[in-house]
């Protein structure tokens, strides 16, 4: 009975160390071959905010989660307090995502929400392991033409999502779970790239102007 026990665990730890060696080779080859790319999509999304445009998040299943994830982060706070960012996931309204999918199709759950909420020059961000997520795919085609600029966070060879956006982000990993660890830990790194480029004095009196009138516009130092 003990050996057998002992055997069992054997194999959990073997399961879990090479579940955690893949990730780690999963991050190295991100850290080798995408970082101009996740640095790029930083500047982006940084350019935007300076301007008082905002930046909207959606995905399907884990990638709904990192979605909320990271517009939470820039909303609220990363690393540091600052003023909130105007970041937003389409994924939170359950009456407006089972509306959508019951009056229209759920393959409309963001493109109509990206009609509703989005101007020209704001960030729209598709996030999909595959880039084959048919609702996605529409979100970003709705943001094109509204003049929005579009980023793709994808994995393996990017599928018909990253050709439609002007900027992607690939992992270079056809494993779902890897793709989804370098997600959310692409979405820390940006998070942080932007906590970088604010100008300390300016957001300062950006505070007191945010508290006295209300106003929503961040200075962040624009991107080079």
């Amino acid at each position: 009975m003990e050996r057998g026990r002992s055997t069992q665990r054997d194999k959990e730890i073997s399961l879990a160390l090479a579940s955690i060696q893949r990730s780690i080779e999963a991050k190295e080859r991100l850290s080798k071959e995408c970082l101009s790319d996740i640095i790029e999509m930083a500047h982006i999304i940084a350019t935007a905010l300076h301007k008082g445009k905002r930046v909207i998040f959606f995905g399907n299943g884990g990638s709904a989660a990192d979605a909320q994830h990271i517009s939470a982060e820039l909303v609220g706070k990363f690393k540091r307090a600052r003023p909130p960012l105007r970041a937003l996931a389409l994924t939170t309204n359950t009456s407006i995502l089972t509306a959508i999918g019951n009056d229209f199709s759920f393959d409309e759950i963001f493109s109509r929400q990206v009609h509703a909420t989005m101007e020209r020059g704001d960030v729209a961000v598709g996030i999909s392991t595959s880039g084959r997520s048919k609702n996605v795919i529409l979100g970003v085609h709705a943001a094109a033409r509204i003049g929005a600029r579009t980023i793709a966070l994808t994995g393996g060879d990017g599928g018909p999502l990253a050709p439609l956006c002007e900027h992607k982000v690939i992992v270079p990993s056809s494993d779902t779970q890897r793709i989804q660890e370098c997600h959310i830990m692409i979405g820390h790194v940006v998070c942080e790239l932007i906590d970088e480029a604010l100008v300390e004095k300016k957001a300062e009196k950006w505070t007191r102007t945010f508290r006295r009138d209300r106003k929503t516009v961040l200075p962040l130092v624009a991107a080079t």
